[in-house]
């Protein structure tokens, strides 16, 4: 699943998305066409990886469901996984066939990571993580609940902006960071490409404040547990990352590694919450048995 969302990564980022021209499934009406430039390379290669990740989550889920289906969260998680995987592919599909607008096309790599998150949430109750992390006794207050409900809302929001300025060719339309042009710092953006640029700019330094605050109040409040203490401590790392390999993207002008590094950080980041969310639903009763 990280190698279908670096691989859509890499197809928006070196304009590959028209490499097997109008075609599909086949790539200019052929299984292996004749002249293989380099687009038509990453776009196949993508559409290979992304129809073995189908085959293996729908066998994932079924053994799931069958093998832990007892486990209240696993035939949710595999239905999910497998739908959203499905709703990403004809997504592509459609946008290659009939083409698709920017808001559309934004759409597709937050939807690719909601398959990845519930790829990975079914990997670890596979291997029982959270028994380690003894999640039937842990206790979360409401206030760091209702955080990291709103973190994962907006992050997301935050995600389908910087695929939006992906998908408009706006990743240049400011040369500097962290203002649009640093000798005019006082001065707005003049176009629509800049006006996106830095409203995702803005909208990813409020995410960096919002969890460098949550994790704070588990720096203060949780060190007793360790699986929401480290957790958070990790969340911060991520997202400090996410902001530094964002400002060398710009700064490098769009290194690929780095873009692809900044595409990476932002789904592990968003697994990360993820494991969050189910940790919260485990300790949903121990919480209103404190709050009693």
């Amino acid at each position: 699943m990280l190698l279908v969302l670096l691989g859509g990564a890499l197809v928006t980022k070196t304009d590959s998305g028209a490499g097997c021209g109008q075609s599909f499934p086949l790539c200019h009406g052929q299984i292996i066409p004749d002249e293989l430039l380099f687009e038509t390379i990453v776009e196949l290669s993508h559409r290979v990886v992304s129809a073995t990740a189908g085959m293996l989550v729908l066998i994932l889920s079924i053994w799931s469901w069958r093998a832990i289906g007892h486990k209240r969260e696993t035939n949710f998680l595999a239905v999910l996984a497998f739908f959203f995987l499905m709703l990403q592919a004809l997504l592509g599909a459609g946008a290659v066939v009939w083409g698709h607008s920017d808001l559309i096309l934004a759409l597709h790599f937050g939807i690719s990571l909601i398959s990845f998150a519930s790829v990975l949430l079914l990997t670890l109750l596979i291997f029982e993580v959270d028994k380690k992390f003894e999640a039937e006794r842990i206790v979360i207050d409401k206030r760091i609940r209702y955080h990291t409900y709103g973190v994962m809302t907006y992050i997301f929001l935050v995600v389908y902006s910087g695929a939006f300025v992906r998908h408009t060719n706006s990743s240049l339309a400011c040369p500097d960071w962290p203002m649009c042009v640093n000798s005019q710092w006082a001065s707005l953006p003049l176009n629509s490409s800049q006006w996106f640029q830095m409203g995702h700019r803005f909208a990813a330094g409020l995410i960096f404040i919002w969890i460098a605050y949550i994790a704070w109040m588990a720096f203060r409040n949780y060190k007793h547990q360790k699986v929401i203490y480290y957790g958070w401590m990790i969340a911060f790392g991520l997202v400090s990352a996410q902001v530094i390999t964002g400002a060398l993207v710009v700064v490098t002008r769009l290194n690929l590694v780095l873009a692809l590094m900044h595409a990476l950080i932002i789904s592990l980041l968003f697994g990360l919450l993820s494991y969050f969310l189910l940790l919260m639903s485990r300790a949903k009763v121990n919480s209103k048995k404190q709050d009693e």
